[in-house]
């Protein structure tokens, strides 16, 4: 029989601590590992405060007034909402006070405003309920939903995904974000949009056929929503083209103006 000694005992002992040792110290590595690039944060300004206020997805609900459901040839009878996503880095921030320059996008020749307001989450979760959906907004701020017009009918006719019409470069403007506790929750109010001075969008937040709390718990029956995620709460009627040179202004009552110029 073999025998086995105390030296050998102790020699694969320091063997097997030594490759323990040697694993260990490739999974940290691994962990610690570091990106091959950096990717900037999306982040957006909150008014009166020094921190800012991380995106972590844009929602958008289509249709969401009973009278531009109607001129997009929809039915505007309370059917079940429908929601797309633009990825975070088409935002284009809008300070207080400016007139940012809008670039006109490629593609198009149909390019098209869509005034919102914009709800900003603090927190989520899943299946929400209606009456405390409202309890996980952060604050609210006037956004434009761009619209490549031309290339959304066309995709649409096609029965294939529109997010060429809608998710671009630029396509998310806003403004500041706007803490509740200070402008209260904003369920009604006048909502408009002007070019060159003339008033073009024009109607009041509670014509919303599915209001902000509601949208928030509908959207959380398909997705885990978590805080950073904006929600673009839908336009009103009477969208439509602009072109290079056009200065837009928005309009929510409660919320600062924004404006933008296109380029």
């Amino acid at each position: 029989m073999n025998t086995i000694d105390r030296r050998s005992v102790l020699a694969t002992g320091a063997l097997a601590l030594a490759g323990a040792a040697s694993r260990s110290d490739r999974a940290e590595a691994e962990g610690a590992a570091k990106p091959i690039f950096s990717v900037p944060a999306i982040t957006i300004p909150i008014a009166g405060e020094e921190g800012v206020f991380p995106v972590r997805r844009i929602y958008c609900i289509g249709r969401n007034y009973a009278a531009h459901a109607i001129e997009r040839g929809s039915d505007p009878t309370r059917e079940q909402p429908f929601f797309f996503q633009k990825p975070t880095d088409a935002i284009q921030y809008v300070a207080l006070g400016s007139v940012a320059e809008h670039p006109y996008p490629s593609l198009t020749k149909n390019y098209h405003h869509e005034v919102e307001l914009v709800a900003a989450l603090k927190s989520g979760g899943i299946n929400i309920s209606p009456e405390h959906a409202l309890e996980h907004v952060y604050g609210y701020t006037v956004g434009l939903d761009m619209t490549r017009r031309d290339l959304q009918n066309g995709m649409a006719a096609e029965k294939k995904p529109w997010e060429i019409g809608k998710s671009f470069d630029h396509a998310a403007v806003l403004g500041p974000i706007h803490p509740a506790a200070k402008t209260g929750h904003l369920a009604k109010g006048a909502i408009s949009l002007a070019v060159n001075g003339a008033v073009r969008q024009n109607s009041d937040l509670d014509k919303m056929i599915w209001s902000v709390a509601e949208q928030i718990a509908k959207l959380s029956e398909a997705f885990e929503l978590k805080a950073g995620d904006i929600i673009y709460s839908g336009t009103p009627e009477n969208v439509g083209p602009v072109v290079k040179g056009d200065v837009l202004l928005c309009k929510i009552e409660g919320l600062p103006d924004m404006s933008i110029r296109i380029t």
